[in-house]
């Protein structure tokens, strides 16, 4: 494993970005986590020359050590006081009362399609039921997954091994580059029906609902392994790109270089020497570099804590077998994952090829660094607290992939969800997000006249649309705080999933130009990457409103304002309302 040294910086990084940025966000304020469960701790340790975070950061929750799975105890005993990884309280949703776990016909793929309706073939070899074999991981070792930026030229040079030599099989291997890049193809555009629904043409589409991170999880564990195979090095691990992080916040140098098997061609040139933007909307800021940076910590901050207090907020709505795809994506889903799968897209092509549609994103070798982050998102969740769906439809649920060996093999979630059992963990970094809390424009505000969401909807999403909203409770009290979130439901988003589309919520802001990313009145957004298994989709959106109805001293207001703001191509809204989410966890 690499020593954690001082970070060596890309030219551009070193030019624009020093050291003491990072320790001007490392002294921002105690971090408070009103909906977290108490009493638990989190650190980030450093080693060598590795700045640290203070010590005032150690009274929010859990220690993380990410070089041993995050934690040095398992995370089952970690968390054993508020119901355990796999939870004596259930954090997600009751077992459901009939069995309907997903799986893909996966002995039956057939075209997908792109955003303008062509077919392309990113099926697999064709297997043969007989030849399928349950998969159980029991690693003997953890490997240690890198910091992109932190990399040496001994691992660099490893993964040009093995990425070369796959780029090199027969496209008939499921093992080489181009097949590993269809499987995100086959899976997230219509080349699978439901197991069960072929008949009804029912798809699988992993995107936005609670298969997103186990899906992924089990993509990224099978290529690490191929790339393992082809480096002659089991000890190799695939690098996360620490988007997350001051000093990963630029793309990563090591896929500049234009000889290399890490290089491809379709990226948005301007943005290889900018500073990553995790609230992109397709239109570059005009801010500086450090007002991008303090905003996207603070986009951290309300992804994986303020809009992340439960199971469903957290991984996605629910998708079982007979659902419509696309139930509703969860808060890492939405952004940053989409934001950076946009900003890295090369903006000359009809719909952001490669990393920019969902058809060709894994032609680019960044997206398996992008999403190991996104992965390790997950883990970070985890030890903040977070506790991972109980259903038996969720862990049940199944995909398929061909292994290093080229056979092929079924997973299962409920295999997938301890990263030490499947053999990895990520190198130790510092989580400056967790000091970087929005702040009100306003708190307390008089709020202006509006119409009810039954006056106004369904509506199309053409200009700024502003209702007012009544809540289903007025000043709740501690305890039922904690038993469930409040939230904002948007329901019947129907968009067209070939284009990019966005839209902003906002909450008790009538002038949404004066607030940002740094500010609690932006909730979020709703957010698609361009897909092509089907023209019009209709999902959902919720964001959690509790904490940040405390932040707007607005929690004894009967009615809120909410605002959408559309950034993009437009939308079709059936609906909006406030409801409760009964499955956080007590604290």
């Amino acid at each position: 494993m690499a020593s954690l040294t001082m970070p060596i910086l890309s030219t551009n990084f070193a030019n624009s970005f020093s050291s003491s940025y990072v320790t001007h966000f490392r002294s921002s304020s105690k971090p408070t986590f009103p909906n977290r469960p108490r009493g638990i701790k989190v650190t980030c340790n450093a080693a060598n020359g590795d700045p640290k975070i203070p010590s005032d950061t150690t009274e929010v929750s859990k220690k993380i050590d990410e070089e041993t799975s995050l934690a040095k105890l398992d995370r089952r005993n970690v968390l054993l006081g508020i119901g355990g990884l796999y939870g004596a309280t259930s954090f997600g949703t009751n077992p459901s009362a009939y069995a309907a776990p997903l799986a893909p016909t996966f002995t039956a793929c057939h075209d997908s399609t792109d955003p303008d309706k062509k077919a392309i073939d990113c099926c697999p070899p064709t297997a043969a039921a007989a030849d399928i074999t349950d998969y159980v991981p029991a690693a003997t070792k953890v490997n240690t997954r890198l910091a992109a930026h932190l990399v040496d030229d001994a691992w660099l040079a490893k993964y040009k091994k093995a990425l070369t030599a796959m780029r090199k099989l027969d496209d008939s291997d499921p093992r080489s580059f181009k097949a590993q890049a269809n499987v995100h193809c086959a899976y997230c555009n219509g080349g699978y029906y439901q197991d069960g629904y072929a008949e009804s043409k029912l798809l699988l589409d992993v995107h936005s609902s609670w298969l997103f991170l186990p899906f992924h999880r089990w993509y990224l564990y099978f290529f690490e392994r191929i790339c393992q195979k082809y480096a002659d090095d089991d000890t190799f691990a695939i690098p996360f790109w620490n988007w997350d992080n001051p000093l990963g916040m630029f793309f990563p140098s090591i896929f500049n270089d234009t000889s290399s098997p890490l290089y491809d061609s379709l990226r948005n040139s301007n943005h290889l020497t900018k500073v990553l933007d995790l609230s992109y909307d397709g239109t570059d800021t005009s801010e500086g570099t450090i007002t991008v940076i303090k905003n996207n910590l603070i986009t951290m901050y309300k992804q994986m804590v303020t809009q992340a207090t439960t199971a469903t907020a957290f991984f996605g709505k629910t998708f079982r077998a007979g659902d419509a795809s696309d139930p509703g994506a969860g808060s890492i889903e939405t952004t940053p994952h989409n934001n950076v799968h946009r900003w890295v897209g090369d903006p000359d092509e009809s719909h952001g090829e490669n990393m920019g549609s969902f058809y060709s994103a894994g032609r680019d070798p960044v997206f398996y660094c992008h999403h190991a982050n996104v992965d390790r998102m997950w883990n970070l969740w985890n030890s903040l607290g977070g506790q991972n769906f109980t259903d038996s439809d969720w862990l049940n649920s199944s995909f398929y992939f061909y292994n290093e060996e080229a056979k092929p093999v079924k997973v299962f979630v409920k295999d997938c969800v301890d990263t030490k059992l499947l053999g990895y963990s990520y190198q130790t970094v510092d989580i400056l997000w967790l000091n970087s809390t929005p702040k009100a424009r306003r708190t307390g505000a008089t709020l202006p006249s509006a119409p009810t969401p039954g006056e106004v909807f369904p509506t199309t999403l053409e200009k700024t649309i502003t209702v007012a909203v009544k809540r289903p409770k007025k000043q709740r009290t501690k305890k039922e705080k904690q038993k469930s979130e409040e939230v904002l439901e948007i329901s019947g988003i129907e968009y067209n999933v070939s284009e990019f589309v966005k839209f902003d919520v906002y909450i008790n802001e009538d002038n949404p130009e004066e607030s940002g990313p740094e500010r609690t009145e932006l909730l979020g957004s709703f957010i698609n990457v361009p897909r092509g298994h089907s023209m019009i989709s209709t999902t959902s959106k919720s964001f959690a409103l509790t904490e940040v109805l405390e932040e707007l001293g607005a929690d004894n207001y009967e009615t809120i304002l909410v605002t959408l703001v559309p950034k993009s191509s437009t939308v079709t809204i059936k609906g909006l309302k406030i409801k409760f989410d009964n499955t956080k966890v007590s604290a």
